[in-house]
């Protein structure tokens, strides 16, 4: 049941001061080929969440015909203290494609709602203003 979809190494930001959230798209690998030439055109898709709400998108450059694609780029949001925690990062690759619909390849979250290591890695960045912290978060299907 569990198939694996690859993984997405991003760092998270957070400055209090200025309230800004920056999340770092830095590189994914063994993404699962979603084209018949055996690769996929991904890109990464972050929406800020609120109470299940989409609040505001972003998106990543796409990366041409690979499945281990690497962005290095930082999308920033605007996010109040009083509202941090209230926020969660919905994090989507998707597979570009010239016909029809882009697909998911699969998706991740970060944020207090988030499970285990989403949740870890959002105490983390909480824990250490400032401070950009990078971990990799494996891809799993769209529920």
């Amino acid at each position: 049941d569990n198939v694996d979809l690859g993984d997405l190494m991003f760092s998270l930001c957070y400055l209090p001061t200025a309230g800004r959230l920056t999340i770092t798209i830095i590189k994914a690998r063994n993404l699962k080929a979603m084209d018949i030439t055996g690769a996929s055109d991904p890109y990464v898709k972050v929406s800020l969440m609120c109470e299940g709400r989409r609040l505001k998108k972003r998106k990543t450059s796409t990366k041409r015909n690979t499945l281990n694609p690497v962005y290095n780029e930082a999308i920033v949001f605007d996010v109040p203290p009083e509202n941090i925690d209230q926020i969660n990062l919905s994090i989507a690759v998707m597979d570009y494609d010239r016909v029809g619909h882009n697909e998911v390849i699969g998706v991740c979250q970060v944020g207090n709602e988030a499970e285990s290591l989403g949740r870890d890695h959002w105490n983390e960045m909480l824990s250490y203003p400032r401070k950009p912290i990078a971990h990799w978060h494996p891809l799993v299907e769209v529920r």
